[in-house]
């Protein structure tokens, strides 16, 4: 869990550029310190700063349980800086350039109603670290539903991809076969926001031998397919596995209309996807013979790039990083892109070039770093004016 994610993650990010610009403040090795305490229904106590510049807050907890604080604005509700799940009687530090303003310490206990403390106004006119205006629930409730109505799409298309695909392993034409797996795997790698909201599904769906072993009846679904029709094995057996993909497939659309993309996912996953890419895409962990990872990785950018364009009118005011992480994709895209073969399939990781290889890991763990401030940016979470 993160623990300073949207001070630390993103308004950081501008504040030496906005430092800068008005001039004349601390650097961070002058910072002071001011203690402040909190329990189950007062939050923040009196305090005051002399002047602006670098300070650290250093937090305690009095409360009964565990909490989250907030240093706010108390007009706008914009956060300067947080802690989440600070426990009872620990204390932890908030670090940031306080500028000229007015602030509020908010203070969410488990179980308890939230409290506001007194607004604190620190004199001058000097900027410092700018407040991200939290994203709400309802921020996020559409785009939600957006998404969910999206993966129906995407799954309806899925199933019409494993009923050609059943076909055509079912009349032994595997080389054809071949060709419609990987079209109908890659579709289900675009979705990637509603994997845990698939439940049961994802596991039958496109679940890994790495539990149950290669031989195992339990082992089902897309990567046991390509081990199937990647090492020869015979029609009749690959039949019941493709029949069996299919049907597991059309239950999940079926099932898929009544269910709810949790809000959280909607942010986290813009960091996910790609995070599980670079650990079994990119290592070659699932290459269960075809070698198209890297196949996969451009479908998991794919849907990368759909949930940012759904979070796009929300980041775009509190994430300075935007046009860095749109950089980075295209830059791991080009590079994976370089990587396929005249005949339209794919380099395998294993025989990949050593400097390709490095190229492609580098700039995936880049684009990461750039993504990792967004489920702390977009984490959705009550405001002092909804309560």
């Amino acid at each position: 869990m993160r623990t300073r994610g949207l001070l630390a993650a993103a308004a950081s990010l501008v504040i030496a550029a906005a430092v800068a610009a008005c001039g004349g403040s601390s650097a961070p090795g002058s910072s002071s310190t001011t203690a402040i305490s909190f329990n189950d229904a007062t939050c923040g106590g009196t305090w005051h700063l002399a002047r602006p510049g670098w300070h650290t807050f250093e937090v305690t907890s009095e409360a009964e349980n565990g909490a989250e604080v907030d240093l706010t604005n108390p007009a706008s509700g914009a956060v300067f800086g947080e802690l989440q799940n600070i426990g009872p009687g620990t204390t932890a530090p908030i670090s940031l350039d306080v500028g000229s303003g007015k602030y509020a310490f908010l203070c969410e206990v488990d179980d308890f109603d939230p409290v506001s403390g007194p607004t604190v106004t620190v004199g001058g006119h000097m900027a410092g670290t700018p407040g991200i205006l939290p994203v709400t629930y309802n921020d996020l409730y559409p785009l939600a539903k957006e998404y969910a109505t999206y993966t129906e799409a995407g799954l309806r298309v899925l199933a019409g991809e494993t009923s050609t695909l059943a076909a055509d392993v079912r009349s032994g034409n595997l080389a054809v076969a071949k060709l419609a797996w990987l079209t109908a795997h890659l579709q289900y790698e675009t979705l990637g926001a509603a994997y845990d909201a698939f439940g049961n599904y994802d596991d039958e769906i496109d679940g890994r031998a790495d539990a149950v072993g290669t031989n195992s009846p339990q082992w089902t679904g897309f990567y046991r397919l390509e081990y199937g029709l990647w090492h020869g094995q015979p029609v009749r057996e690959l039949t019941a596995v493709a029949d069996t993909l299919n049907t597991n497939v059309h239950q999940l659309l079926a099932w898929w209309p009544g269910q709810q993309i949790p809000l959280l996912d909607i942010a986290l996953r813009t960091h996910e996807i790609l995070e599980n890419a670079l650990e079994f895409q990119l290592t070659g962990h699932d290459d269960y013979g075809s070698g198209t990872t890297l196949a996969t990785t451009l479908a998991n950018i794919q849907g990368t790039r759909y949930l940012l364009s759904l979070l796009h009118p929300l980041l775009l005011p509190r994430d300075p990083q935007l046009p860095q992480i749109y950089a980075g994709l295209n830059l791991l895209q080009s590079l994976i892109e370089k990587e396929r073969l005249p005949s339209g399939w794919w380099v395998p990781v294993s025989a990949l070039p050593t400097a390709a290889r490095e190229d492609i890991d580098a700039a995936c763990g880049q684009v990461l770093q750039e993504l990792d401030a967004i489920p702390s940016i977009a984490e959705p979470r009550n405001t002092a004016h909804e309560f």
